[in-house]
């Protein structure tokens, strides 16, 4: 199954994952352009393949957890360009990019369960609890959102596991930047769907807690 695959909840990323091959990647450092850079890098990885929307047997999107703005680009993208080409559109959730990229490191390590843990801001981190299976990483709890130092007392990787390390009991060091990407989602749902799992067709976003955009109350009639 051959998948454009898009990430936004944290950098904006996007690839072409061929049953779990990554043929060509994409990721930016910056976390404040998803809206400008994933339309452009989509066209490049395509070019680059000699492929059109056409060639592809569908759209893969993370749904977070994520900042607002950021995590609507790449599912408003995927969106897009799912209904453009006609194409089935998949949502899986972005902290399984990161468990698929640190499951060796803990297998290696006898980690049996262990927390990825990515930036949430406001001093808190978006986190799940996964159980390390001999076909993989599977999700044993979460997706969640709240402060480290009230997490289990579990081995923790990713950037917010480097972020707030002080606060955790045991921080994986060499994996504390690790954030979610376009190519290990697309690597995750090539294990999912080998074990015979099929792929949501859901993208719902997980936001995980309210906007900090609020809608203005009524205006105050003014004194007579």
């Amino acid at each position: 199954m051959l998948l454009l695959c898009l990430d936004s909840s944290a950098t904006a990323s996007a690839a072409l994952v061929s049953d779990g091959e990554v043929l060509g990647a994409y990721a930016s450092p910056d976390t404040r352009s998803h809206a400008e850079v994933l339309a452009p890098a989509v066209r490049d990885l395509l070019a680059a393949q000699g492929l059109g929307g056409a060639d592809l047997d569908g759209v893969l999107v993370g749904t977070g957890p994520g900042p607002f703005t950021g995590l609507r680009a790449g599912i408003a993208t995927a969106r897009a360009l799912a209904f453009a080409w006609d194409l089935p559109l998949h949502g899986l959730m972005s902290l399984e990019a990161v468990a698929e990229d640190v499951a060796g490191p803990a297998r290696a390590a006898g980690h049996d369960e262990f927390l990825v843990l990515t930036d949430a801001r406001r001093r808190e981190v978006y986190w799940a609890r996964y159980a390390l299976a001999p076909d993989g990483p599977r999700l044993a709890e979460g997706p969640g959102v709240g402060p480290a130092a009230e997490l289990p007392a579990l081995p923790a990787y990713g950037r917010g596991a480097g972020l707030w390390a002080d606060r955790l009991a045991r921080p994986v060091p060499g994996h504390d930047r690790a954030q979610p990407s376009a190519a290990s989602l697309g690597r995750a749902a090539a294990r999912r769907t080998a074990r015979g799992e099929a792929l949501e067709r859901t993208t719902t976003p997980l936001y995980l807690r309210e906007s900090d955009a609020k809608v203005p109350g009524p205006r105050k009639r003014a004194g007579a």
